[in-house]
């Protein structure tokens, strides 16, 4: 359900109607002397509304997060010499990480002292 929401709510149309929606309610201040309650309407829906789209776009990047490393996971699985211990390093705790990321570095600063152009 989600994933067909953020398909929904990511179409153009939906901007429009939001636009739409908040212009007849600009329209209709004067109607309502700009009252409190008038205000508390769109301040009330936007909030409601900010909040389910968070929740969404969260949900939507989890997806493609996921996608992504099980791609990455098949590409290191794919290549001869890759270090398969780095598959489903996205579950390792934070000094894991950490480590790999700084020998990733040093590995980098190496790499480009040898190869550096003169």
């Amino acid at each position: 359900m989600a994933v067909m929401t953020s398909t929904a709510v990511g179409r153009p149309w939906v901007f429009f109607l939001a636009l739409v929606l908040i212009i007849l309610w600009g329209m209709t201040g004067p109607m309502f002397d700009y009252s409190n309650s008038w205000q508390l309407i769109i301040n009330t829906s936007t909030t409601i509304l900010t909040l389910l789209m968070v929740i969404l776009i969260q949900n939507t990047q989890n997806r493609d997060s996921k996608a992504i490393q099980l791609k990455l996971d098949e590409l290191v699985r794919a290549v001869r010499g890759a270090r398969n211990s780095l598959i489903d390093l996205e579950d390792s705790p934070d000094e894991v990480i950490d480590k790999l990321t700084k020998e990733s570095q040093t590995f980098s600063k190496q790499y480009a002292s040898k190869h550096k152009r003169k």
